[in-house]
């Protein structure tokens, strides 16, 4: 249960990040504002095997509506995220971009790949 709410927090991280930067004025935006469809998969522990949403990105913060979630995308694309102990990073380029992500569920520690793709 834990992993499955560790993931879908993620999850949510991801998507209120795109949502913000989707929201910033256009003079404001950075080249990796917008919309943007993440898919999370599992490759070790025993959260959630995998899930995937659709975010947002405005003027670098990611942030997801009702979620502790913090985390910043780089003008270079470099991506930072950490909600409720879980942790991604990674990189966009362009239109898509991917990287790693680790947490734990009841304890027992889970990681794995996440993959974006602009919508």
């Amino acid at each position: 249960m834990r992993s499955t709410r560790i993931r879908s927090l993620l999850f949510a991280s991801f998507a209120s990040s795109a949502a913000i930067f989707a929201a910033a004025p256009a003079s404001a935006q950075q080249p990796y504002d917008g919309l943007w469809n993440v898919t999370v998969v599992t490759k070790t522990g025993s959260c959630e095997p995998s899930t995937s949403s659709t975010v947002t990105v405005a003027d670098g913060k990611v942030s997801a509506q009702g979620a502790a979630i913090s985390g910043t995308v780089g003008s270079g694309g470099l991506v930072r995220v950490s909600i409720n102990g879980a942790y991604a990073n990674g990189q966009l380029s362009g239109n898509s971009g991917s990287g790693k992500w680790n947490g734990a569920s009841a304890g027992v520690p889970c990681s794995g790949r996440w993959e974006a793709s602009r919508q």
